[in-house]
């Protein structure tokens, strides 16, 4: 569409044109101008497109002659530059606005020749990097160059923009726009600019020597795009890289059976694709998930009544004013192919390259939640709306599980799903055994890391841990049954269909190979070399890059060169430079004298001599002399000399080559194994990618079922619903209860919420006063029937819930000035499509109905509503202030009417925020002004008029309140005594001891107390953690120290102790031993009875002082009358 336009001289694109790099939260929100970009803001230089053109404008000395540019763009690259153009068009610094001036618009770099080192001639740097950049031309290009990484032109613009970095040589006039940083901080510049939605290209230079007046070889070394950071050299590294959330590129398309949403995931090589949603669904994906380009097929042009005008008014208008105001292309022909082709140019692939369909079809899957759902129950961050995500896990649980857990609340899963996840939240709520620490890596990580060939010794390590965790639930058998029903869910996050025991059986193969290979942790065969005469810090340097990354055994004869290297040069050093030190010693003066020592010179990796006031010439034979004499200047690895005070010797420079020879082979050895270890694992990435999503989903459903017990929530019943022609058959099979329903955002456990009974068979049509909880009510009917629709736990004493098809409540609604609408127009917008989208299968929530227009045309719509409504069947509840509705002629038949509660104290009406049967048309309007602040002038006033024009009063009938239900507390379940596994080591040994001692302990408490409650004593290892089952249950628990002493101590919430213990230094890997009893008293009792008997059978403890507290319960039984054997 741009090439007529090129012909001539350029002016600007069609704003729908430009691609420009789309991101959501986090990433700041780049507003891109609403009407076409014109070139003559702030006089950039326009595009030119002609060859004959004879003159360019410049900021050099009107007495140079200009010369004709050599570098007239293609006319491929003129949208490229253009969409450079709309960048620079953005800057708003001062620096980046002066660098802009000196632009061209000729070629994909901005340069002008005219200018100084503006040159693009064959053999200049800005040649090489041209070519680089034709390949990428919407990229960020960083050039390696000696110890900084360059960019030039439109680049250096973004860098000193978003980047904060300053231009090189300031803002002279005379010379293209330059810029860069320093190697170090080259990731901190990469995500400044991914951070802005930058796609960014890194050229490398090979090192090495050159010959004089030669330019190094450059090559591509990587990417980094927003969620897909840059990679190369990690392999080097001895540190984990946090990769962010993957970015996706987005497709958006119509069809007859709705909207459609094509999700492609470079990094993994993948795509999914959602037809037959609804326009808020749509819109809800993109505010929620954080894409990096957008792609909108030209068939949304078309709205509902044939049109071609895709505008704010009617269909389309939602996701027209989520698009609007910002940059996308249009694409025609298959959206699936069409996205698959522009993903593969925008990232440089080759057209052979294969995506794998990860689309899980489900026709019984629930509609994913509308914009207005997912952000009113606080799915969706929004103010003063609790975050629902903050009370469904444990605030230490973050990243890839919070991730899914949000995802699967997005995007109900169909009713399959919810059962499994249910039964496997139930299993971990109730098991008696430690559980692994669940170790997560994104899939995405893994792909990359592995193709790239880029993983590193850490990196191994977790991929092993990822999979022993996995062989430990298979190992197991009260874990084995967890294993088995994750193998679902994770199929339908994945994509991936594979077998249990073809993943036990690979995990198993895997695990063996990583450990063949990795030195894991807490092995320690490979000692860096040491020497007292060599500073410390020089063989740390050089040898903890490398060593202790793969067993010694597989480069046994590399690491032997290194040692003798290291013995040599060691040899060297003392013979050379010790007895020098001797001498110096020996005749230096109080006043002063020559001095010297040994020094490790960093920069040149060299142990050097350094001395001061010291002529290594000497005549008299003594001690030292002859090596003084040896002595000569230090130079460097350009042949210059390095100083005054640096020295060395011909025999320690051999030795230091010898050495640095030796440690690079084996440097490079180590390196090339990690790389053909990551080219094997390679082959077995479909396992690697379903095994860690596995374990971030047994992770989020591990907090999941811990933080739902600690909150005294309970798992509902699901339903699903029966299908049958008959509607009437199918309204008698749809039945939603809870009772002792609570609102998410209030602490069951702590009791301070009012708990609500919910028996909805149809319709409510609920009244009550303001303030009186009738919106938070809809909250939590809606958070209670989504989190039970995702099989998770629900605040409630006991719940049946069906699984709908949809949820969707609408709360209330603001102004859009921007679209033009008001608050009126964007709720009969979202009531257009709750009503299109309702069936008897779902559950709707309208509060305050029609409350932003004239109150008796608002009135009449919203009884039109209810009636429809009530036709289709569905269960929901709708609130209004409208009393006006329960005089029209309405036609339903099985809407119900329900009220919030109120009660008269000292004959002030007070809410009681409890549901009723009937109606209240008491809005407590007046209370609520006066609560607020109100002047008492105003409201009495306002009494008055009321008083004069209105005559219905309250029915006291319809105020009664409920009485609270009480909440019992749960008893605790008993655990019996099961065999020991056979003894395999000695620490295990010690624990059965210990074990040992305090049943028999235990055994003399029931014997006092004639009770007949049994435990059985759980090893909780290092990386291991309790189970959900201990959380609100009395328990004691004995820890052994890093020091081998003990520590007994009791609890009613064993996770958080043990998080507390292992959180202090040295005690990261502590193992407990802990026992469940029944109340808080027996377990006082039997830790007491613990500190004052363990002693005595060999056991040291480090708080026997607390053996001798009273509050304990020591004086029940006389401890010197009891005899334990162990």
């Amino acid at each position: 569409m741009y090439r007529s336009a090129a012909k001539s001289v350029v002016i600007s694109g069609h704003r729908w044109r430009s691609i420009g790099l789309l991101t959501r939260h986090p990433l700041p929100r780049r507003h891109f101008i609403s009407y076409p970009p014109s070139l003559n803001t702030r006089n950039p230089k326009p595009i030119y497109c002609f060859k004959d053109r004879k003159t360019l404008t410049t900021n050099i000395k009107a007495t140079k002659k200009l010369k004709e540019p050599k570098n007239v763009n293609k006319e491929k690259d003129y949208d490229h530059i253009i969409w450079w153009n709309e960048q620079m068009q953005m800057c708003r610094k001062t620096s980046s606005m002066q660098l802009i001036k000196r632009l061209t618009y000729s070629n994909l770099l901005g340069l002008d020749d005219n200018l100084k080192n503006g040159s693009t001639k064959e053999g200049t740097l800005n040649c090489e990097i041209l070519k680089f950049k034709s390949k990428f031309p919407r990229e960020v290009l960083l050039c390696r160059v000696g110890e900084f990484y360059e960019a030039v032109g439109f680049d250096a613009c973004i860098l000193v923009e978003y980047a904060g970095l300053n231009p090189f040589c300031g803002l002279r006039s005379d010379g293209v726009p330059k810029a860069g940083c320093p190697i170090m901080n080259l990731r901190q510049t990469l995500d400044d600019l991914t951070r802005n939605g930058f796609s960014v290209c890194i050229v490398e230079e090979i090192q090495g020597p050159t010959q004089a007046r030669s330019r190094k070889s450059r090559f591509i070394s990587g990417h980094a795009h927003p969620g897909s950071p840059y990679v190369f050299g990690l392999v080097e590294d001895d540190h984990d890289l946090e990769f962010p959330e993957p970015m996706p590129v987005i497709g958006l398309s119509r069809s007859a059976k709705g909207y459609c949403i094509v999700s492609v995931l470079e990094t993994m090589k993948t795509y999914s694709l959602e037809d037959g949603l609804t326009e808020e669904a749509v819109v809800t994906k993109l505010r929620t998930c954080h894409y990096h380009h957008l792609f909108l097929h030209k068939s949304l042009k078309n709205n509902s009544s044939g049109t071609t005008r895709w505008k704010e008014f009617g269909a389309g208008g939602l996701l027209w004013g989520e698009c609007h105001g910002r940059h996308f292309e249009w694409v025609e022909g298959k959206i699936v192919n069409e996205i698959l082709f522009k993903v593969k140019e925008l990232y440089g692939l080759e057209d052979d390259v294969t995506f794998r369909n990860v689309t899980v079809a489900s026709e019984n899957k629930p509609h994913p939640l509308h914009l207005g759902t997912a952000s009113q129950i606080g799915v969706i961050p929004t103010e003063g709306v609790p975050l629902l995500l903050k009370v469904l896990l444990p605030s230490n649980c973050t990243g890839l599980p919070a991730i899914y857990i949000r995802d699967l609340l997005l995007n109900p899963p169909a009713y399959a799903t919810a059962t499994t996840i249910q039964a496997i939240c139930k299993l971990m709520s109730y098991i008696s055994c430690s559980v692994p620490e669940f170790t997560c890596i994104a899939p995405s990580k893994l792909v990359k890391l592995l193709e790239l060939r880029e993983a590193n010794h850490v990196e191994f390590c977790k991929i092993k841990s990822v999979l022993d965790e996995i062989l430990q639930l298979h190992r197991n058998s009260e874990l084995n049954e967890i294993l088995n029903l994750l193998v679902y869910p994770t199929w339908v996050a994945t994509g991936l269909k594979i077998d249990i025991e073809l993943l036990v059986n690979k995990c198993e193969s895997i695990s063996r190979t990583i450990g063949d290979l990795i030195s894991l942790n807490g092995e320690s065969d490979q000692k860096l070399s040491s020497n007292v005469n060599i500073p410390r810090e020089f063989f740390e340097v050089m040898e903890s890059s490398w060593k202790n990354r793969v067993k010694k055994i597989h480069l046994k004869e590399a690491y032997e060169e290194v040692d003798k290297a290291a013995e040599a040069l060691s040899l060297a050093v003392t013979e050379d430079f010790l007895p020098i030190i001797c001498r110096i010693k020996a005749i230096t003066s109080p006043l002063g004298g020559p001095k010297g020592e040994i020094l490790y010179a960093r920069e040149h990796k060299a142990i050097w001599f350094k001395g001061r006031r010291f002529q290594p010439t000497v005549s008299i034979d003594t001690v030292g002399v002859k090596q003084i004499k040896q002595l000569k200047p230090s130079i460097d690895s350009k042949g210059r000399k390095v100083g005054e005070e640096w020295f060395t010797t011909t025999k320690v420079e051999d030795a230091l080559t010898r050495y640095h020879d030796a440690g690079a082979k084996a440097k490079s050895m180590v390196f090339e194994l990690l790389r053909g270890l990551s080219a094997e694992l390679e082959a077995e990435i479909n396992i690697l990618v379903f095994a860690s999503m596995l374990l971030v989903i047994a992770k989020a459903l591990f907090a999941h079922a811990s933080e739902g017990r600690r909150r005294k929530w309970v798992f509902p019943t699901l339903v699903q619903f029966q299908r049958s022609k008959e509607k009437e058959q199918m309204n008698r099979n749809c039945e939603m209860k809870i009772a002792g329903l609570s609102p998410y955002w209030f602490d069951t456990a702590e009791g301070s919420a009012v708990l609500n009974n919910i028996d909805m068979k149809s319709l409510f049509l609920l009244t009550g006063p303001n303030g009186g909880g009738k919106s938070s009510l809809l909250r939590s009917i809606a958070a209670a029937a989504l989190l039970g629709g995702c099989g998770f736990m629900v605040p409630a004493e006991s719940a049946l819930i069906p699984h709908f098809d949809s949820i969707m409540l609408h709360v209330k609604s603001y102004d859009s000035p921007a679209d033009g609408k008001s608050s009126f127009q964007i709720e009969m917008s979202e009531m257009r499509s709750i009503i299109t989208r309702a069936t008897s299968q779902s559950l709707i929530l309208v509060d305050e109905i029609c409350r932003g227009t004239e109150t008796a045309k608002g009135t009449c719509i919203a009884g039109s509503i209810i009636e429809t409504l009530d036709s289709v069947g569905c269960l929901g509840v709708v609130s209004t202030h409208l009393h006006g509705i329960f005089n029209l002629p309405l036609t339903t038949k099985n809407t119900v009417s329900k009220a919030m509660g109120i009660d008269l104290v000292n004959g002030k009406a007070k809410p009681t925020w409890k549901l009723i049967d009937g109606v209240c048309r008491e809005s407590l309007a007046f209370e609520t002004a006066r609560k607020e602040g109100v002047s008492e002038a105003i409201i009495q006033r306002a009494e008055q008029l009321y008083n004069s024009m209105y005559k219905s009063y309250l029915n006291s009938e319809n105020c009664e309140g409920f009485h609270e239900v009480d909440n019992q507390p749960a008893g605790i379940q008993e655990v019996t005594v099961s065999s020991a596994d056979e003894i395999t080591n000695q620490l295990e040994k010690f624990w059965k001891d210990v074990e040992s001692v305090c049943i028999t302990c235990h055994k003399k408490l029931n014997e006092s107390s004639k009770s007949q409650f049994t435990v059985r004593g759980v090893l909780v290892r290092p990386c291991q953690q309790p189970p959900p089952s201990t959380i609100g249950a009395s328990s004691v628990y004995v820890i052994l120290r890093p020091d081998k002493k003990l520590y007994v101590g009791e609890t009613d919430n064993l996770q958080g102790r043990v998080r507390a213990h292992r959180s202090k230094e040295g005690m990261q890997n502590a193992s407990f031993l802990y026992f469940l009893v029944p109340g808080k008293s027996m377990a006082c009792r039997l830790e007491t009875l613990l500190i004052n008997q363990l002693p005595n059978h060999g056991f040291k403890l480090t708080n026997v002082a607390d053996g001798q507290h009273r509050n304990f319960g020591t004086s029940d039984i006389p401890l010197e009358s009891l005899n334990l054997y162990r």
